[in-house]
């Protein structure tokens, strides 16, 4: 009763207030005499936080290009283009540019987190601090199945950003989103957590989103979503609306999340995505009846793959996984989300429920071979190529090449399996990026392709 009392003295004052600046006709005079308390409480802000959190906050514009597919010309017009007509059907390179938002999570490195799609294809990248400095930025990794990347600046007196455990968040908890929308600068919006665990939304390739409502728009990806300590919960990342503006429904990828794929990419220049080897679904009404379970969430595990980490760990068909580390997931797509933004080789403890018991497994997660590897990283001239380990035939199978990139110019193709360099024998990525760390000059792979060696010169 006494803070209903104290809400309707508030309601009242300012009420009064208002009403009497809209009878003068100038308003300033009238809105200087709105009260800064009421019964000596101090009218409450957030411009104390926000104060300390927007200054790690940063505006990013990057400058690139792009492939775009062209149409074929009919061979009856091609007189018509010349030269150019040789070509029609290939992808040509044209310039974009592009507006996005990220934060400082590490103001003496001068590590900057945002999303992998503000960056991406971006030839220059630069970043425009709160208080208008601009710096170009370098980009250290990125990790496009969950839509993380990091880059780093280097200047004097940076604010850096304080990380909160998302595990802790609850539905209901207040929530402000900070970034640069439709490039008109720093904008703060609040709002609330309106859901935990969003997945199967087809936005990225792991999805365990933060929802809420605060205002999210173009120009916001990369940008914090903080509580009202000024901690960092989430990086924001997409939005639902049709017309692409917000409606109220803007999800971010947890600062855990955030976090141990970024620690992946200081330590190895990309993500290590560890792997439990399941395939299953998640647990709805019909599994629960007919498996008799007590529970209506949770991954159910349909197949352990033999000689995965959650075969040795002993995990078997027919388990429930509840939790991961002590915290309960809701579906089989926030699993997958959490164990594979986990790093490989890391533990984990996993809450199994078993014939109608709950038994904890202690998993050491082994490395997701299918996983995107940063060719370009490894060789300047692999860059366009998608790298896979295979641990039967002890090589590395090219499965993809991207059309028109270095490597399809190099003469690689999908499906070629590299087994040496310079007759040295070849067995797997982390071998060949050793190998090749430091060479220059012209160097042979070995390549099988269609089941015949032979050798593609690179330099």
């Amino acid at each position: 009763m006494k803070n209903s009392s104290k809400l309707s003295k508030l309601s009242i004052v300012i009420s009064a207030a208002l009403f009497s600046s809209t009878l003068a006709l100038t308003s300033a005079p009238a809105l200087a005499n709105l009260p800064t308390q009421v019964d000596g409480h101090v009218m409450p802000s957030l411009a104390p936080m926000l104060e300390h959190a927007t200054p790690a906050v940063v505006s990013i514009s990057v400058i690139g290009t792009q492939k775009v597919p062209q149409q074929n010309v009919p061979d009856a017009f091609k007189f018509f283009f010349g030269n150019k007509g040789k070509n029609q059907g290939q992808p040509q390179q044209r310039p974009f540019r592009g507006l996005g938002s990220g934060v400082i999570i590490d103001s003496d490195e001068g590590y900057v987190v945002t999303n992998n799609h503000v960056i991406e294809n971006a030839d220059k990248i630069m970043i425009t601090l709160k208080d208008g400095r601009q710096l170009e930025a370098k980009k250290l990794g990125s990790d496009a199945k969950s839509d993380i990347a990091l880059l780093q600046i280097d200047s004097d007196n940076l604010s850096e950003i304080k990380l909160a455990d998302s595990d802790n968040l609850r539905v209901g908890d207040f929530t402000v989103a900070i970034g640069s929308p439709f490039g008109l600068g720093q904008t703060v919006t609040s709002g609330i957590v309106s859901a935990l665990g969003r997945s199967n939304l087809n936005i990225e390739h792991y999805e365990d989103f933060i929802q809420t409502d605060a205002a999210i728009n173009s120009g916001n990806s990369g940008g914090a979503l903080v509580n009202l300590r000024g901690e960092l919960i989430g990086i924001n990342t997409a939005i639902l609306g049709p017309s692409g503006g917000n409606v109220g429904i803007g999800f971010a990828i947890p600062s855990n999340m955030m976090h141990n794929l970024v620690t992946q990419i200081i330590e190895f220049g990309e993500v290590h995505r560890g792997i439990l080897g399941v395939s299953g679904r998640s647990v709805n009404s019909e599994i629960a009846k007919a498996m008799e379970l007590e529970t209506n969430q949770g991954g159910f595990i349909e197949q352990v793959m033999p000689d995965s980490a959650a075969d040795e760990a002993g995990i078997k068909a027919g388990d429930v996984i509840i939790a991961v580390n002590g915290k309960a997931i809701k579906s089989f797509f926030e699993l997958r989300a959490k164990i594979g933004s986990i790093g490989a080789n890391k533990k984990v403890k996993l809450t199994v429920i078993r014939d109608g018991d709950d038994k904890i497994f202690t998993v050491k997660l082994k490395q997701d071979q299918s996983a995107d590897i940063a060719a370009a990283s490894i060789h300047a001239m692999l860059d366009g190529t998608q790298l896979e380990n295979d641990t039967k035939k002890q090589a590395i199978i090219i499965e993809k090449v991207a059309e028109g990139s270095p490597a399809q110019m190099a003469g690689f193709r999908a499906g070629d399996i590299i087994t040496g360099v310079n007759r040295s024998r070849i067995k797997d990525i982390a071998q060949l990026r050793d190998y090749l760390k430091g060479k220059s000059g012209v160097l042979a792979l070995n390549i099988i392709r269609d089941n015949h060696a032979q050798y593609i010169m690179i330099r």
